[in-house]
């Protein structure tokens, strides 16, 4: 939920029909996009944003996917499971201190030099001092033992250090310079040839890549928004276009549509902490009527998810019940039964709160429950969500006001008032920043103030734990244990919503293999395997 990323613009549906009239941007590299289109080695793809802040990884490029230019230490396979990249293997120390990453001695830059164990020391190194979104603040310091060996000592044990591994692509200490974000070399599938900012990306598949070889010698990336991309699409100026819910079902004459499951997830955060304190730079703290756990519980077993699913995404997405939903370190016992009006006024009926005065507001002694919902103003679909929720909740008494309002009023906001977010990662290290009690009014993370020290000691044991099978335990744990946790069997300081899918058109005969299940939408995470995409025969 980071929010340079969100506030990208797109060229408009005019600069498009523009763009592919006169090809001003492609025509003297590579012919209009029309004849481009129609080569079985290349492809022409509309699947996101472009990249503000271009394609550097040690200020975050592809923690949200494949970073497409460089490889990574480790990778997730399909199934999610953590697999060697450059790495031939790893081992940790007994006290967890120690990482020990064992490199390919293949391995070349896309320039031809090769890549050592000095390139992935240089790369943490700068990327801890970037002081991005990179959190490598456990890492105490790291060094080459041997041209391709990598000890990492950390500061104190972190099972979710792996996930770092997993994530940050190796830049070359020789060529990173001020200009690397906008012209990047690296040992990944695909080399960077053209960027026309605000309109296309042109690759060429890389001769030095080690890995599996691509089928496509070259991708041109269209930087369009959703209704332009689905423009493109229909014009047949596209291999694959993502698309919004509201127009994935229409037919595309030569296309079929592709869903992709996601932890791309939208939910309500509340304050848990009564009203009163403010942050060091004033902004106020606390909400007396979320901060009745009956309140949040209710609101959790009164939501229907399943109609928000159908109704405000066409039913392209799944019900979510945590912000982990279907990740190996979920707890399936999160789930529980919703849509549930007389459920949810019993809790409130035993809990004191009451419609003593006729208003159809239930009330506490003096409190009515009652409390304002933000959004993001520019997202039609949180709009959505927020008002379908007060809607749902009117019927129970709760009476919600939904406001749409800038990033810049939310962070002033969202300590003291319930916020539509969305969240969902490939790291677990994502439901410690939410939840930790360590972390509350800490950034974007625990802004509602949540605190469990039953919660935080799971959660302090799965990040101590020497195995990612031994950490698995306690982020489960920390979820629901059977007793408490941060769900919404515990003490539900979110309403997750629904997890959305990610939708894309994709030509007729294009092979793109299995995508795994995707993190919220950022980057383009369906290149993830684009070195198993192939035109089928």
């Amino acid at each position: 939920m980071y929010r340079k990323w969100l506030l990208i613009p797109a060229i408009s549906l005019l600069a498009f029909s523009l763009l592919f009239l006169t090809g001003c941007a492609t025509a003297k590299n590579q012919g209009s996009t029309a004849e481009t289109a129609g080569k079985k080695d290349e492809l022409i793809l509309a699947i996101g944003y472009e990249p503000e802040d271009g394609f550097d990884p040690t200020t975050g490029w592809g923690r949200y996917g494949s970073p497409l230019f460089q490889s990574t230490i480790l990778k997730r396979d399909n199934n999610l499971k953590i697999v060697n990249d450059l790495a031939t293997g790893y081992e940790v120390s007994d006290d967890g201190l120690v990482w020990t990453v064992h490199l390919r001695d293949d391995v070349k830059f896309s320039d031809g030099r090769p890549l050592t164990a000095e390139d992935v020391v240089y790369t943490y190194e700068t990327a801890a001092k970037s002081g991005s979104v990179l959190d490598l603040g456990v890492m105490k310091h790291v060094e080459a033992a041997d041209p391709h060996t990598v000890k990492f000592t950390l500061q104190h044990p972190q099972s979710t250090f792996v996930n770092i591994l997993v994530a940050t692509g190796i830049v070359p200490k020789h060529a990173h310079g001020d200009d690397y974000a906008k012209k990047p070399i690296g040992s990944g599938p695909y080399k960077l040839v053209q960027w026309d900012a605000g309109q296309q990306l042109i690759v060429e598949a890389n001769p030095e890549y080690y890995g599996p070889k691509s089928a496509f010698t070259k991708l041109t990336f269209l930087f369009l928004n959703e209704n332009a991309a689905f423009a493109a699409a229909k014009a047949g100026e596209v291999d694959m276009a993502f698309v919004l819910p509201t127009v994935a079902r229409q037919e595309v004459p030569g296309m079929h549509l592709v869903a992709v499951d996601s932890v791309d997830n939208r939910g309500i955060l509340f304050p848990t902490v009564g009203s009163g304190g403010t942050t060091k730079d004033g902004a106020p703290i606390g909400n007396d009527v979320t901060a009745d756990s009956s309140i949040r519980k209710a609101i959790n077993l009164a939501v229907d998810r399943k109609k928000l699913v159908d109704g405000i995404f066409e039913g392209f997405g799944t019900p979510a019940y945590s912000v982990a939903d279907g990740m190996p370190w979920w707890n399936p016992d999160t789930v529980m039964e919703d849509g549930d009006l007389e459920g949810a006024r019993t809790i409130l009926a035993e809990a004191g709160w009451k419609d003593a005065d006729g208003d159809g507001i239930l009330e506490k002694g003096s409190l009515k429950a009652e409390f304002t919902l933000i959004y993001q103003a520019d997202d039609e679909s949180r709009q959505s969500l927020a008002i379908a929720v007060a809607d749902m909740l009117k019927p129970l008494g709760i009476a919600i006001k939904v406001e749409g309002k800038s990033w810049d009023d939310i962070e002033h906001m969202m300590h003291s008032n319930a916020v539509l977010f969305g969240w969902g990662s490939y790291d677990p290290l994502e439901m410690y920043n939410l939840y930790s009690s360590k972390t509350a009014g800490a950034g974007w993370y625990n802004t509602g103030f949540y605190a469990n020290p039953a919660v935080d000691e799971y959660m302090e044991k799965a990040l101590k734990a020497t195995s990612e099978e031994e950490a698995l335990v306690y982020w489960k744990k920390a979820q629901w244990d059977g007793k408490t946790g941060f769900s919404a069997k515990g003490d539900a300081p979110w309403a997750w919503l629904v997890n959305r899918q990610h939708l894309y058109l994709v030509r007729d005969g294009l092979d793109i293999g299995k995508p795994k299940i995707q993190p919220h939408g950022h980057g383009w995470p369906i290149t993830d395997n684009i070195v198993e995409w192939s035109w089928k025969e």
